[in-house]
């Protein structure tokens, strides 16, 4: 005879329960950085993702795809978008590399969303620059356009 009522269903284990294997973060796509970037830069500048879409010669639907990590973009459409935010192509794909190696590093704190790393160039290492835009507005006092300094990751 069986223990448990014919009401009951027995649970038969697969294996037996050792504790929960430890959890271990995930790294985010590179899709998911870069456009985390390109949202975050663009927000940044005031601008709307039909203007920057048109100065880039892409599609405002495509544009927003690749702004939420949902598309895998080509080199050549990434420059674009870099592009008409500002940027070259070395920045927007450093900011993004920059995020990146944050997920690598021990007791880095891991966040649920992709923003760029914090930009840092001359005169302007107190680590609290987050865009281009922004560095470019502290620079020359202007919002919105192009960034004017020569920028450099923090490493």
């Amino acid at each position: 005879m069986t223990s448990h009522s014919p009401e009951q269903a027995r649970v038969i284990p697969l294996r037996p329960a050792t504790g929960a294997p430890p959890q271990v973060p995930k790294e985010p796509l590179w899709r998911h950085l870069v456009g985390g970037v390109l949202r975050k830069e663009r927000l940044a500048q005031r601008r709307t993702l039909k203007d920057v879409a048109e100065a880039a010669r892409i599609s405002m639907p495509y544009l927003s795809e690749l702004e939420r990590g949902r598309k895998e973009a080509s080199s050549e459409v990434l420059a674009a978008a870099a592009q008409a935010l500002g940027l070259g192509l070395a920045d927007l794909l450093g900011l993004a590399g920059a995020e990146l190696a944050r997920f690598g590093r021990p007791g880095a704190s891991r966040p649920r969303t992709a923003a760029p790393a914090p930009a840092v160039a001359d005169g302007c290492d107190d680590g609290k620059v987050t865009s281009v835009s922004e560095l470019s507005t502290r620079r020359t006092g202007v919002r919105n356009g192009p960034p004017q300094a020569q920028v450099r990751l923090a490493a």
